[in-house]
């Protein structure tokens, strides 16, 4: 079994500066690319936990005769670090042509980034129309921060980190490839998009958000704009072209060539160059909501074809999403920005929607929202109803699980000078070989941004270091000291590998896992496909509350010398 951990904590604190954010840009270093020797005896120590020895001792005579003088493993160093002098940054040029643009599964669920935010305080249409202007207002803001360069640089150990993500998150779409997707950065190109799409109902709507005098819109002004949209649209004959965006992308990419009158190339014109998508939902069941599933479910897929699943157009960088009941939250395409950079804008949102708000009177005329029209064919109407059962399908596959870990924090390990973020990596490795009785291969996401283009590189958290520590936890016949002494060594070991991976480099069966780290608990979202049997969320979560629970009495019952 593998497990996948996809962490939107970072290992260290980010420091906000003065500096105007793109000042910073070109003096930052190129991503090197590691010797063949290190990056082979890399892989070998990756193996050496989780496979049997005869294996490992198969595994290593192959990697020697691969690093022979003069064999294949010098040939593609070279040709790597060739492409490394004639490219910005190497990792990110590859990983976006194969991960990115080159997988084929649906975005939904698999790739795009979901965020749920804390519910407001709102529990009818005319809430849900003010919380959207808000956010509309602060996100325009936010937008002229980028394009002002007055957004504050941010700086990592002493470092500057690359900053262009930030202009990369508006007015940006994914654009579906009969072999390979492609993405469009319509902010950077001539006459840069001033609407947004906003969607209600399945159907779209353009709305302009600035006047002819380059001012933004006023939170009522934008209230009047949706209003006019909840209460034009109770015609629900029109087809949900939106939910096409949820196929797999070679069927989705037939079907876009096949969107191809006039009519439907401007309506997607019109959607791919909005600065971003605000999609006004309704609100889900909630059956049960203990740790709020229920919102990261809506946040993600949208609850199913009956719900809101064609109220998006997954394609976009940034869809908003506000339902009637309070919930509200970012669906992001991952091309465009990692999580610490999905962070800081949700961060911003955050903070905006607590502010005092002034209300402006509408005195300007405004333009009616213009409705976005498709010509469906009887083939278009087809695949329609096919994206709906295939997104029922995926939706019904899909397990989540939240937890919110509420018996200690980050201030519990920092007073026992535990690493909060290794302490859980290997809570987690212990839950895994609990549930399996084995090492299972895990991987932490890291931000590689102290380098120009710089995204994530990936962290094989599980080390000979830490499988000794799980192997020892349980067993009888080993003493606490000798615990304490192993979880030390996996956690220091897990903290060098960290740093190694931010200042240098270094699909998947199983979990993907997102933890957020907070003073006195800590936020832990587990995902897996319930096709797999032996896989199960609400298993590997309680295991992992226990581990954490188990590994704190262990603190406890074996203290050391201070």
């Amino acid at each position: 079994m593998y497990f996948c951990c996809l962490s939107l904590v970072k290992p260290v604190r980010v420091i906000l500066i003065s500096d105007r954010y793109l000042n910073q840009q070109k003096g930052l270093p190129r991503v090197p690319v590691p010797p063949l020797r290190k990056t082979c005896e890399g892989y070998l120590s990756a193996l050496e936990p989780i496979i049997e020895e005869n294996e490992w001792k198969r595994a290593k005579q192959l990697v020697e005769a691969f690093m022979k003088r003069g064999g294949v493993g010098e040939e593609l160093q070279r040709s790597l670090e060739k492409k490394a002098c004639n490219t910005v940054n190497w990792i990110t040029d590859l990983w976006g042509k194969l991960e990115y643009f080159g997988n084929r599964s649906p975005v939904v669920i698999n790739a795009n980034v979901q965020i749920a935010c804390p519910r407001l305080d709102f529990r009818d249409k005319q809430g849900q129309i003010r919380c959207a202007a808000k956010l509309i207002v602060a996100l325009l803001e936010f937008k002229t921060t980028i394009e002002n360069e007055t957004l504050p640089a941010e700086n990592l150990g002493g470092k500057p980190l690359c900053m262009e993500q930030y202009s990369q998150l508006l007015s940006t779409c994914r654009i579906p490839g009969l072999e390979r997707d492609s993405v469009v950065f319509h902010a950077k190109i001539g006459n840069p998009p001033k609407h947004i799409t906003v969607v209600y109902n399945s159907q779209f709507f353009v709305v302009e958000v600035y006047h002819n005098d380059g001012t933004p819109l006023t939170v009522d002004q934008l209230c009047v704009q949706m209003e006019s949209i909840c209460t034009s649209t109770s015609e629900t004959n029109t087809e949900p072209v939106g939910i096409l965006t949820t196929l797999d992308r070679d069927s989705w990419s037939k079907a876009y060539l096949s969107l191809k009158d006039q009519t439907n190339k401007e309506s997607l014109s019109a959607i791919e160059r909005s600065i971003f998508t605000l999609c006004l939902d309704r609100a889900i069941p909630r059956e049960s909501d203990k740790y709020g599933t229920c919102d990261c479910h809506l946040i993600t897929h949208g609850g199913g074809s009956q719900w809101n699943s064609a109220n998006r157009w997954f394609d976009k960088s940034l869809q908003i999403i506000v339902a009637e009941d309070g919930s509200w939250g970012l669906n992001l395409i991952h091309v465009v920005a990692d999580g610490a950079v999905s962070m800081a804008l949700t961060d911003y949102l955050v903070a905006s929607m607590k502010k005092p708000e002034m209300r402006q009177a509408s005195i300007l005329p405004l333009p009616m929202p213009q409705k976005l029209h498709f010509h469906v064919t009887p083939d278009i109407k087809e695949i329609i109803e096919q994206a709906k059962r295939s997104m029922d399908r995926n939706i019904q596959n899909f397990d989540l699980s939240v937890m919110v870990f509420d018996h200690f924090g980050k201030n519990y390990l920092k007073a026992h000078n535990m690493s909060p973020d290794a302490f859980i990596q290997m809570a987690i490795q212990l839950a895994c070989y609990r549930m399996n009785k084995q090492v299972c291969a895990s991987y932490e996401a890291v931000s590689q941004r102290m380098f120009r283009h710089g995204r994530v590189s990936l962290l094989l958290s599980t080390t000979s270091v830490s499988a000794a520590f799980v192997k020892a936890f349980d067993d009888p016949e080993k003493q606490n000291t000798e615990k304490i002494d192993l979880l030390e060594k996996a956690i220091k070991t897990h903290k060098e590998n960290i740093k190694a991976v931010i200042h240098q480099v270094d699909e998947n069966s199983g979990y993907s896992l997102c933890y957020s780290i907070h003073n006195s608990h800590f936020i832990i979202e587990m995902a897996t496909s319930n096709t797999h049997k032996r896989r199960n969320t609400r298993h590997l979560i309680q295991n992992m509350k226990d581990a954490l629970l188990d590994m704190r009495a262990l603190l406890e019952q074996a203290p050391r010398a201070t």
